[in-house]
Protein backbone atom coordinates (compact mmCIF):
# COMPACT_ATOMS: atom_id res chain seq x y z
CA UNK A 1 0.00 0.00 0.00
CA UNK A 2 0.85 3.45 -0.32
CA UNK A 3 0.72 5.89 2.31
CA UNK A 4 -1.38 9.09 1.01
CA UNK A 5 -0.53 11.27 4.41
CA UNK A 6 1.98 11.83 6.72
CA UNK A 7 2.27 13.50 10.11
CA UNK A 8 1.47 13.11 13.62
CA UNK A 9 -1.43 12.52 16.41
CA UNK A 10 -0.99 15.58 18.85
CA UNK A 11 -1.74 13.91 21.88
CA UNK A 12 -1.50 16.58 24.82
CA UNK A 13 2.50 17.68 24.89
CA UNK A 14 3.11 14.78 23.03
CA UNK A 15 2.89 13.54 18.96
CA UNK A 16 2.77 10.46 17.44
CA UNK A 17 4.50 9.92 13.91
CA UNK A 18 2.46 8.13 11.64
CA UNK A 19 1.36 7.30 8.16
CA UNK A 20 -2.17 6.70 6.52
CA UNK A 21 -2.89 4.25 3.96
CA UNK A 22 -6.61 3.95 2.56
CA UNK A 23 -8.39 0.78 4.58
CA UNK A 24 -10.77 0.42 1.39
CA UNK A 25 -10.95 0.07 -2.37
CA UNK A 26 -13.72 -0.52 -4.50
CA UNK A 27 -13.78 -3.32 -6.94
CA UNK A 28 -15.16 -2.25 -9.95
CA UNK A 29 -14.51 -3.91 -13.37
CA UNK A 30 -13.57 -0.92 -15.63
CA UNK A 31 -15.69 0.32 -18.32
CA UNK A 32 -14.88 2.42 -21.03
CA UNK A 33 -17.06 4.59 -23.24
CA UNK A 34 -16.42 3.22 -26.73
CA UNK A 35 -17.60 4.27 -30.13
CA UNK A 36 -19.48 1.29 -30.94
CA UNK A 37 -19.42 0.87 -34.55
CA UNK A 38 -15.23 0.09 -34.01
CA UNK A 39 -14.46 -0.27 -30.20
CA UNK A 40 -12.47 3.16 -30.06
CA UNK A 41 -12.40 4.68 -26.73
CA UNK A 42 -14.11 7.92 -26.21
CA UNK A 43 -12.23 10.73 -24.59
CA UNK A 44 -13.76 13.92 -23.27
CA UNK A 45 -11.76 17.39 -23.94
CA UNK A 46 -12.36 20.23 -21.93
CA UNK A 47 -13.61 23.02 -23.84
CA UNK A 48 -14.59 27.02 -22.41
CA UNK A 49 -18.11 28.04 -23.41
CA UNK A 50 -17.01 31.64 -23.77
CA UNK A 51 -14.83 31.32 -26.99
CA UNK A 52 -15.36 27.41 -27.52
CA UNK A 53 -11.78 26.75 -27.45
CA UNK A 54 -10.03 23.18 -26.31
CA UNK A 55 -8.53 24.46 -22.65
CA UNK A 56 -4.88 22.49 -21.97
CA UNK A 57 -4.83 21.36 -18.06
CA UNK A 58 -2.49 24.35 -17.09
CA UNK A 59 -4.79 26.78 -18.03
CA UNK A 60 -7.93 25.13 -15.91
CA UNK A 61 -8.58 26.95 -12.59
CA UNK A 62 -11.12 27.01 -9.90
CA UNK A 63 -13.46 29.51 -10.00
CA UNK A 64 -17.01 30.28 -7.70
CA UNK A 65 -19.90 31.83 -9.09
CA UNK A 66 -21.74 34.23 -7.92
CA UNK A 67 -25.31 35.77 -8.35
CA UNK A 68 -25.28 37.85 -11.32
CA UNK A 69 -23.20 35.67 -13.67
CA UNK A 70 -19.30 36.63 -12.89
CA UNK A 71 -17.06 34.29 -11.56
CA UNK A 72 -14.57 34.64 -8.55
CA UNK A 73 -11.21 33.36 -9.49
CA UNK A 74 -9.57 31.39 -6.69
CA UNK A 75 -5.44 30.23 -7.50
CA UNK A 76 -3.68 28.21 -5.88
CA UNK A 77 -2.11 30.45 -3.17
CA UNK A 78 -5.78 31.20 -2.42
CA UNK A 79 -6.10 27.62 -1.27
CA UNK A 80 -2.69 27.67 0.68
CA UNK A 81 -3.82 31.10 2.25
CA UNK A 82 -6.90 28.77 4.36
CA UNK A 83 -4.75 26.27 5.53
CA UNK A 84 -3.05 26.45 9.28
CA UNK A 85 0.25 26.65 10.10
CA UNK A 86 0.80 22.90 9.31
CA UNK A 87 -1.32 20.17 7.53
CA UNK A 88 0.67 17.20 9.17
CA UNK A 89 -0.68 17.19 12.17
CA UNK A 90 -4.02 15.51 13.60
CA UNK A 91 -5.11 16.91 16.68
CA UNK A 92 -6.99 15.43 19.09
CA UNK A 93 -10.08 17.75 20.38
CA UNK A 94 -11.77 15.19 22.64
CA UNK A 95 -13.35 11.89 23.05
CA UNK A 96 -16.45 10.66 23.11
CA UNK A 97 -18.31 7.12 23.83
CA UNK A 98 -17.80 5.42 20.28
CA UNK A 99 -22.07 4.64 20.44
CA UNK A 100 -22.58 8.37 20.76
CA UNK A 101 -21.56 9.10 16.89
CA UNK A 102 -23.79 7.87 14.01
CA UNK A 103 -22.10 5.62 11.61
CA UNK A 104 -23.46 8.25 9.36
CA UNK A 105 -20.91 10.39 9.74
CA UNK A 106 -17.85 8.80 8.45
CA UNK A 107 -16.93 9.10 5.13
CA UNK A 108 -13.72 7.05 4.94
CA UNK A 109 -11.60 5.02 6.50
CA UNK A 110 -7.36 5.19 6.87
CA UNK A 111 -5.26 2.63 8.70
CA UNK A 112 -3.00 4.61 11.07
CA UNK A 113 1.09 2.90 10.76
CA UNK A 114 3.14 4.24 13.67
CA UNK A 115 6.55 5.45 12.80
CA UNK A 116 9.46 3.52 14.37
CA UNK A 117 9.88 5.94 17.03
CA UNK A 118 6.08 6.23 17.44
CA UNK A 119 5.19 2.59 18.21
CA UNK A 120 5.08 2.25 21.71
CA UNK A 121 2.84 5.49 22.30
CA UNK A 122 0.65 4.11 19.21
CA UNK A 123 0.36 0.74 20.99
CA UNK A 124 -0.31 2.82 24.95
CA UNK A 125 -2.93 5.03 22.85
CA UNK A 126 -4.62 1.89 21.01
CA UNK A 127 -4.97 -0.52 23.76
CA UNK A 128 -6.47 2.99 25.60
CA UNK A 129 -9.07 3.31 23.22
CA UNK A 130 -9.66 0.00 22.93
CA UNK A 131 -10.43 -0.73 27.17
CA UNK A 132 -11.79 2.64 27.48
CA UNK A 133 -14.48 1.72 25.05
CA UNK A 134 -14.39 5.72 23.71
CA UNK A 135 -13.02 7.07 20.17
CA UNK A 136 -10.93 9.94 19.57
CA UNK A 137 -12.41 13.08 17.82
CA UNK A 138 -9.64 14.79 15.58
CA UNK A 139 -9.67 17.48 13.37
CA UNK A 140 -7.11 16.56 10.45
CA UNK A 141 -6.13 17.89 6.90
CA UNK A 142 -6.49 15.83 3.49
CA UNK A 143 -6.67 17.02 0.30
CA UNK A 144 -5.60 20.72 1.05
CA UNK A 145 -8.88 20.69 3.02
CA UNK A 146 -9.52 20.34 7.02
CA UNK A 147 -12.17 17.83 7.66
CA UNK A 148 -13.34 16.41 11.04
CA UNK A 149 -12.26 12.67 11.79
CA UNK A 150 -12.74 10.02 14.75
CA UNK A 151 -9.95 7.62 15.91
CA UNK A 152 -11.25 4.03 16.53
CA UNK A 153 -9.22 0.51 16.78
CA UNK A 154 -9.52 -2.33 14.28
CA UNK A 155 -7.54 -5.55 14.84
CA UNK A 156 -5.40 -3.43 17.31
CA UNK A 157 -4.51 -1.20 14.06
CA UNK A 158 -5.98 2.54 14.83
CA UNK A 159 -7.99 3.29 12.35
CA UNK A 160 -8.73 7.28 10.77
CA UNK A 161 -12.66 7.60 9.89
CA UNK A 162 -13.18 11.12 8.38
CA UNK A 163 -16.10 12.50 9.10
CA UNK A 164 -19.19 14.58 7.30
CA UNK A 165 -19.87 18.06 8.87
CA UNK A 166 -23.00 18.42 10.40
CA UNK A 167 -24.53 20.03 7.63
CA UNK A 168 -23.40 18.08 4.81
CA UNK A 169 -25.97 15.43 6.62
CA UNK A 170 -29.42 15.43 4.69
CA UNK A 171 -32.70 15.40 7.46
CA UNK A 172 -35.30 13.49 6.29
CA UNK A 173 -38.79 14.78 5.34
CA UNK A 174 -41.11 12.28 4.10
CA UNK A 175 -44.84 12.59 4.49
CA UNK A 176 -45.29 9.04 6.54
CA UNK A 177 -43.27 11.16 9.09
CA UNK A 178 -45.98 13.47 9.70
CA UNK A 179 -48.84 10.27 9.75
CA UNK A 180 -50.43 8.49 12.80
CA UNK A 181 -49.53 5.32 12.51
CA UNK A 182 -51.78 2.46 13.97
CA UNK A 183 -49.51 -0.74 14.77
CA UNK A 184 -50.88 -3.16 16.69
CA UNK A 185 -49.01 -4.81 19.72
CA UNK A 186 -49.39 -8.46 18.44
CA UNK A 187 -47.81 -7.57 14.58
CA UNK A 188 -45.45 -5.88 16.34
CA UNK A 189 -44.26 -8.29 19.05
CA UNK A 190 -44.54 -10.98 15.61
CA UNK A 191 -42.05 -9.39 13.69
CA UNK A 192 -39.76 -8.64 16.82
CA UNK A 193 -39.78 -12.19 17.07
CA UNK A 194 -38.99 -13.07 13.38
CA UNK A 195 -36.49 -10.90 13.90
CA UNK A 196 -34.64 -12.95 16.64
CA UNK A 197 -34.84 -15.89 15.23
CA UNK A 198 -33.16 -14.90 11.78
CA UNK A 199 -30.42 -12.80 13.73
CA UNK A 200 -26.92 -14.75 13.05
CA UNK A 201 -23.53 -13.32 13.62
CA UNK A 202 -22.30 -11.15 10.81
CA UNK A 203 -19.36 -12.42 8.78
CA UNK A 204 -19.03 -10.47 5.67
CA UNK A 205 -17.09 -13.16 4.00
CA UNK A 206 -20.12 -15.19 3.62
CA UNK A 207 -21.50 -12.45 0.68
CA UNK A 208 -19.96 -11.77 -2.66
CA UNK A 209 -20.46 -9.13 -5.26
CA UNK A 210 -22.74 -11.97 -7.76
CA UNK A 211 -23.62 -8.70 -10.18
CA UNK A 212 -19.61 -8.16 -10.37
CA UNK A 213 -19.03 -11.78 -11.01
CA UNK A 214 -21.30 -12.39 -13.19
CA UNK A 215 -20.21 -8.92 -15.66
CA UNK A 216 -16.89 -10.80 -15.08
CA UNK A 217 -17.92 -14.46 -16.85
CA UNK A 218 -19.88 -12.72 -19.28
CA UNK A 219 -17.08 -10.84 -20.40
CA UNK A 220 -15.17 -14.12 -20.48
CA UNK A 221 -17.40 -15.56 -22.58
CA UNK A 222 -17.48 -13.00 -25.22
CA UNK A 223 -13.25 -13.06 -25.51
CA UNK A 224 -13.90 -17.29 -25.53
CA UNK A 225 -16.37 -16.71 -28.59
CA UNK A 226 -14.09 -13.82 -30.28
CA UNK A 227 -16.99 -11.43 -29.85
CA UNK A 228 -14.23 -8.66 -29.31
CA UNK A 229 -13.62 -5.52 -31.45
CA UNK A 230 -10.06 -4.00 -32.75
CA UNK A 231 -10.15 -0.60 -32.11
CA UNK A 232 -6.23 -0.28 -33.79
CA UNK A 233 -7.15 -2.74 -36.99
CA UNK A 234 -7.78 0.09 -39.14
CA UNK A 235 -4.80 1.97 -37.90
CA UNK A 236 -2.78 -1.34 -38.18
CA UNK A 237 -3.99 -2.14 -41.58
CA UNK A 238 -3.19 1.47 -42.87
CA UNK A 239 0.12 1.14 -41.41
CA UNK A 240 0.72 -2.82 -43.79
CA UNK A 241 -0.48 -1.34 -46.75
CA UNK A 242 2.16 1.84 -46.20
CA UNK A 243 4.98 -0.34 -45.12
CA UNK A 244 4.47 -2.28 -48.73
CA UNK A 245 4.29 0.58 -50.48
CA UNK A 246 7.16 1.78 -49.61
CA UNK A 247 9.00 -1.50 -49.63
CA UNK A 248 7.42 -1.54 -53.49
CA UNK A 249 9.01 1.62 -53.84
CA UNK A 250 12.75 0.99 -52.82
CA UNK A 251 12.82 -2.29 -55.38
CA UNK A 252 11.61 -0.18 -57.96
CA UNK A 253 14.30 2.15 -56.71
CA UNK A 254 16.91 -0.62 -56.79
CA UNK A 255 16.25 -2.02 -60.10
CA UNK A 256 16.13 1.49 -61.93
CA UNK A 257 19.66 2.27 -59.94
CA UNK A 258 22.01 0.68 -62.51
CA UNK A 259 20.20 2.03 -65.40
CA UNK A 260 19.84 5.56 -63.78
CA UNK A 261 23.86 5.59 -62.99
CA UNK A 262 24.85 4.28 -66.52
CA UNK A 263 22.21 7.07 -68.49
CA UNK A 264 23.99 9.51 -65.58
CA UNK A 265 27.80 8.35 -66.73
CA UNK A 266 26.80 8.65 -70.07
CA UNK A 267 25.40 12.41 -69.81
CA UNK A 268 28.71 13.11 -67.84
CA UNK A 269 30.82 11.82 -70.09
CA UNK A 270 28.76 13.66 -73.09
CA UNK A 271 29.29 17.20 -70.86
CA UNK A 272 32.57 16.37 -70.56
CA UNK A 273 33.08 15.76 -74.64
CA UNK A 274 31.40 18.69 -75.86
CA UNK A 275 33.45 20.99 -73.15
CA UNK A 276 36.44 19.78 -74.82
CA UNK A 277 35.43 20.68 -78.51
CA UNK A 278 34.10 23.86 -77.27
CA UNK A 279 37.99 24.20 -75.38
CA UNK A 280 39.69 23.09 -78.43
CA UNK A 281 37.51 25.50 -81.15
CA UNK A 282 37.79 28.29 -78.99
CA UNK A 283 41.83 27.65 -79.05
CA UNK A 284 42.15 27.26 -82.68
CA UNK A 285 40.41 30.93 -83.44
CA UNK A 286 42.38 32.11 -81.06
CA UNK A 287 46.04 30.70 -82.32
CA UNK A 288 47.67 33.63 -85.10
CA UNK A 289 47.70 33.00 -88.56
CA UNK A 290 51.32 32.98 -90.18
Amino acid sequence: MRAVWKGTIGFGTYAIPVKAYSATEERNIPLHQVHEPDGGRVRVKWVCEVDGAEVPATEIAKGHPVPNGDVVLLTGGDFASLLGPTTQSMDVVGFTPAEQVDSMYFARSYYLEPEPTGTKPYVLLSEALQQSGRIAIVKVTLRQRETLGALRVRDQVILLETMLWPDEVRRPDFPFLHEDVDLRRGELRNAVSLIEDLTRDFDPAQYTDRYREALEALIQAKVDGDDILQPTAAEQAEGVTRLLAALQQSAVEADLAPVAKAKDAADKARQARARAKKASSAKTRAEPVE
